[in-house]
């Protein structure tokens, strides 16, 4: 079978639009995919990556958009399902990138108020502050000056939470010491979750695509180094996917060798039906787009000003109560937990968002109106 084209990856998708765009100046593909607007304007991260071939890049687009619509779904949350990607085609200069961003913030004005964006894989703060130089439509830049700029803590102490959760269902104990957890990929999310697991007593092995930073946050934490080519075959209690999505699939699971998986990175079953393949090896999946919400959950909290900074940490610790409320409802039903999230996600989705919750969103509504 031949490479699939464009269209081939198009046709399956049922999203509500894509909108494509060549950078000469640097050669980027952007793909600005928007997937669901039912409970609100389309808004997820802008990833910047270099691809073996640009179809790769509008594949992510349109997989990570349709993560995002359950993503907010599964918070409740009145904001829908979309994603850009950046498909560079060789790391770019500073000048260069610059330019790609400002760029891209005119494009986004071109939908007005249709999608707003954030960081993601391969992008800053830094680069959204760059891209908010020229548009309005970016989430973490507009709003509160007091907060922080970077979701990734609240990401990696969601997932944290999520492990805690896990464990206890597996296990019966929130207890993390003395687990062998597994961090494949120790960067802005992956690094901060590998000091939370070893500040708990957590036996950590961290695995990255780039040896020296694993080995900077093994020796931060006290922890071990895997090999890339061994992390699905290494034993541990908790596999946590932190990098690219997609690692979980017909080829790696029946090479595992853990009892958990629950991890950050966005797309880490490369089917739907892996869900099953895990289930039928008694392993536990906490869905990735339930665990990895909590930057997203902060963000449109603290830069609103809904509650306190010191209450936000407080709301992405309740991620651990919903994956519990899932791995419940998936032992009741007998399905797998992707099937329970993803009902209840659908369940959100068909009842459209309350009259109140688009009230105490008004202000990032409000300029991301249609």
């Amino acid at each position: 079978m031949g490479e699939r084209t464009f269209l081939d990856i198009l046709e399956p998708w049922d999203g509500l639009g894509i909108l494509v765009r060549r950078d000469h100046p640097t050669g980027t593909w952007i793909f600005l995919a928007i997937h669901d607007d039912t409970l609100g304007p389309a808004t997820g991260g802008c990833r910047m990556k270099v691809y073996e071939r640009p179809e790769d890049g509008l594949r992510d687009a349109l997989r990570l958009s349709e993560g995002m619509t359950y993503k907010w779904a599964a918070m409740d949350f009145p904001f829908g399902g979309g994603k850009t990607v950046l498909a560079i085609p060789r790391p770019l200069s500073q000048e260069e990138r610059r330019g790609l961003l400002l760029r891209f913030g005119e494009l986004l004005n071109s939908l007005g108020g249709r999608y707003g964006t954030g960081a993601d894989l391969g992008t800053t703060s830094e680069d959204m502050q760059t891209i908010a130089e020229v548009s309005e439509y970016v989430i973490g830049v507009h709003g509160r000056s007091d907060g922080p700029m970077d979701p990734s803590p609240f990401t990696a102490l969601g997932v944290f939470s999520g492990i805690r959760a896990a464990l206890e269902h597996r296990f019966g104990s929130t207890d993390v010491s003395g687990r062998r957890v597994l961090v494949q990929g120790v960067g802005a999310v992956g690094g901060p979750l590998a000091h939370y697991l070893s500040e708990a007593g957590a036996s950590v092995l961290v695995s990255d695509a780039d040896p020296e930073a694993a080995r900077r946050v093994a020796t931060e934490i006290g922890g071990v180094v895997v090999e890339p080519v061994d992390v699905y075959a290494t034993e541990c209690d908790v596999y946590a996917p932190c990098a690219i999505g997609a690692t979980v699939n017909a080829r790696t699971i029946p090479e595992l060798r853990c009892a958990i998986i629950a991890g950050a990175a966005n797309n880490q079953l490369e089917l739907l039906n892996d869900a099953d393949r895990l289930a039928e090896r008694g392993i536990l999946y906490a869905p990735d787009y339930v665990i990895n919400g909590g930057g997203a959950m902060a963000f449109t909290l603290i830069y609103q000003g809904l509650e306190p900074i010191s209450k936000v940490e407080d709301r992405v610790v309740g991620i651990g109560s919903r994956l519990r409320s899932i791995f419940e409802e998936a032992q009741r039903s007998g399905g797998s937990p992707v099937e329970a999230a993803r009902s209840h996600a659908e369940r959100i989705l068909k009842r459209g968002p309350f009259a109140a919750e688009l009230s105490a969103f008004d202000d990032i509504r409000g300029r991301f109106a249609r």
